[in-house]
């Protein structure tokens, strides 16, 4: 039987604003990407989010972005390497802090935002990244963009590397993501979404805008939760993949 995890980014609130519906969420995901307090999320959320985690069994990981609330961690920051390192450190035990406050524990990263998108361009970031992942915790899994810099960053690391998709994001014909600024970004139906990602999960393959097939491993599925149509989207993802006889598990 084909298997495939499934997971969102959550946490993504601060203080008294909100974003996303992640108990609904944690209700669908088989593992929460939370945010760790600098481009999202704070204490008090990262221990809700964690703690609701540990009861439905969703596995959880750090989701570590730049230090930017205000540009929501997407806006490319021109950070040293060595910063990178640093913060992405500081974030994974944050979140090792609070998860085990929960009564839960951190398994995997996956970084977040800008930083994620440059790590799957530019090796240099990419390293970074694995670097930090691997000082804190060296038995952490990177979860990270298939077909980029992050994967070899960390498979040279020594890490566990798991490879994810996007079920609500457009591809370009080198399997690499839209920018979010360019038509075609973010797909909205869930028909469309939900068909596509059965398509790539079971042949193995990213599937680009143009109908271009890049074979690649699919073992996780990311849909964003932070959207109006988060939560019905992922339903309607988590359903169809049920439907194709694939079975949704954490990769942890």
């Amino acid at each position: 039987m084909v298997q495939v995890d499934l997971n969102s980014d959550l946490g993504e609130g601060y203080g008294a604003y909100t974003c996303g519906d992640d108990d609904a969420m944690l209700g669908i995901v088989t593992s929460a990407n939370v945010a760790c307090g600098m481009h999202a999320g704070d204490p008090e959320i990262m221990a809700n989010a964690f703690k609701v985690a540990r009861e439905r069994g969703v596995a959880i990981g750090a989701h570590p972005g730049f230090p930017d609330l205000w540009g929501f961690g997407r806006r490319r920051i021109p950070y040293s390497t060595g910063e990178i390192e640093r913060f992405v450190a500081y974030q994974i035990g944050a979140a090792q802090g609070l998860a085990s406050y929960s009564g839960h524990r951190i398994t995997y990263v996956k970084a977040h935002g800008a930083v994620a998108n440059i790590a799957a361009e530019d090796r240099s970031v990419a390293d970074a990244i694995a670097k930090a992942v691997k000082a804190v915790d060296p038995s952490l899994v990177l979860l990270a963009i298939a077909l980029t810099e992050q994967v070899s960053a960390g498979e040279a690391a020594g890490l566990t590397t798991v490879q994810e998709i996007f079920a609500d994001r457009g591809y370009d014909d080198r399997g690499q993501l839209i920018a979010r600024s360019k038509p075609g970004a973010m797909i909205h139906d869930q028909e469309e979404a939900a068909s596509r990602v059965v398509e790539m999960v079971t042949e193995g393959v990213i599937i680009s805008a143009s109908g271009k097939r890049l074979p690649t491993r699919v073992q996780s599925i990311c849909v964003h939760g932070d959207s109006g149509h988060a939560v019905a989207m992922a339903k309607h993802v988590r359903g169809a993949l049920e439907q194709s006889a694939i079975a949704l598990k954490s990769f942890v």
